[in-house]
């Protein structure tokens, strides 16, 4: 009797965890941001670029924060993953759009240096989210002198509240960092000591 209560409490406390969890039994769904919009670039073998994310916006999780009730606290979906850390996927993304070489690769003059300090879902209300990607791009020399820089901080509409559209509104904003440092790419090219690194 014992034992048969044993079992029967087990099957209800897996039950409970199972349905508690966001996603419950679904499979794992793993995220990258998709081919790329336009086609490659041809490789710069002058110019590096280097992402840098701190630990907690640096793991698989997909992360959001609830604007409206604990804005302070970051959460992530238990079902959904990226399929590797977000600053190594933007880097990626910048290396296949503008040829750039990543960093450490080669004998390049420069480097254009992403810092990020923010890369996640916010929900304003439970039904309407945003994408954020916030921190600073700098253009550094062989000595890693800054030589030109600005804040960066660029947002998209999610599409739906879920990690769905959670990935495809920060998909559309590293698009965007894409189209952001190409043209601030031409206007360093007028002159200046950061023209030399641009070719």
């Amino acid at each position: 009797m014992w034992r048969f209560l044993i079992v029967v409490c087990s099957l209800v406390l897996a039950a409970c965890y199972g349905t508690g969890k966001r996603g419950g039994d679904s499979a794992l769904a793993i995220y990258d941001f998709g081919p790329p919009a336009s086609s490659v670039a041809t490789q710069r073998s002058e110019l590096a670029v280097e992402v840098r994310a701190p630990l907690w916006f640096d793991s698989l999780g997909i992360e959001y924060r609830l604007a409206y009730a604990e804005p302070g606290r970051l959460r992530d979906y238990t079902r959904s993953r990226w399929a590797g850390p977000p600053a190594q996927l933007v880097q990626q993304r910048l290396v296949q759009q503008l040829g750039l070489m990543p960093a450490g690769q080669g004998r390049t003059r420069c480097v254009v240096r992403i810092d990020i300090d923010e890369f996640s879902q916010i929900f304003d209300t439970p039904t309407t989210s945003h994408g954020v990607i916030k921190g600073r791009v700098q253009l550094l020399d062989r000595s890693r002198r800054s030589l030109a820089g600005y804040e960066l901080r660029i947002e998209k509409p999610a599409p739906s509240p879920d990690a769905r559209g959670g990935v495809a509104a920060l998909t559309a904003a590293v698009d965007q960092l894409v189209a952001d440092i190409l043209a601030w790419e031409q206007r360093l090219k007028g002159g200046g000591e950061a023209a030399a690194c641009l070719g």
